[in-house]
């Protein structure tokens, strides 16, 4: 529970699904963690009444990053959280006989905004249909906090890290670039004319669904050969 808009949508739908005596969730805090991000998603715990457990990573990160005395990267380093995050989470799964639920949205999975074997690993993707804007949307109906839906959607994965930045445009203009190529089969240049942007902003995009598309497709098998 990171006290962003998905973790928190999912919290709530699974609550309603299962009841929240069977929701179990995790605050996972490190150094690049916002203070506003780990009191949010405590309180979005408190609020429905979940059983929850905090459990801050740096000590793990530190640990690992020392034995293996690699050159700092940014990108690496993050994935790893992202990582251990999952590590833990499906430790605690295990003890419990519980499943994994991702908080992966459409926008996300198509342009692989996600770590592989880290936060895209999940026994089930709830919102893995909606696009960002769509997120927003449900959340608002389920008049989940005003303080959430404002906040810059970001994974602290490092300092001053937020989504949009990192993804290069807003998620309005990147969820209507992925419907138009998706879903209207239209090309580049139609998208780029119907939304009146530059094709290069299109071109980056669907570039980013091609790149990573092997993280949504199971590992490659090569077929032996009968002679």
């Amino acid at each position: 529970m990171s006290g962003g808009i998905d973790s928190t949508l999912i919290a709530y739908l699974a609550c309603k699904a299962v009841g929240q005596e069977n929701v179990f969730g995790i605050v996972m805090p490190s150094a690049t963690t916002s203070a506003e991000d780990k009191i949010h998603g405590i309180e979005i715990a408190q609020t429905l009444g979940i059983e929850y457990e905090e459990i801050a990573i740096d000590s793990i990160l530190d640990e690992f990053l020392l034995m293996t005395k690699l050159k700092k990267n940014d990108l690496a380093i993050g994935n790893l959280k992202a990582r251990i995050r999952m590590s833990i989470i499906y430790y605690f799964a295990n003890q419990k006989n519980y499943l994994v639920s991702g908080t992966g949205n459409k926008s996300e999975i198509l342009i692989g905004y996600f770590t592989k074997h880290g936060d895209g690993a999940c026994d089930m993707e709830p919102i893995g249909d909606l696009y960002k804007t769509e997120v927003y949307e449900l959340s608002e109906y389920l008049d989940i906090s005003t303080e959430i839906l404002k906040k810059p959607p970001r994974a602290g994965l490092w300092e001053n890290q937020t989504d949009e930045d990192e993804i290069g445009m807003s998620y309005a203009l990147l969820d209507q670039i992925l419907y138009l190529y998706t879903e209207k089969d239209l090309k580049n240049a139609e998208i780029a004319q119907k939304l009146d942007i530059s094709v290069d902003d299109v071109d980056m995009i669907i570039e980013k669904i091609k790149r990573s598309e092997h993280k949504s497709k199971v590992p490659e098998i090569p077929q032996k050969t009968i002679l």
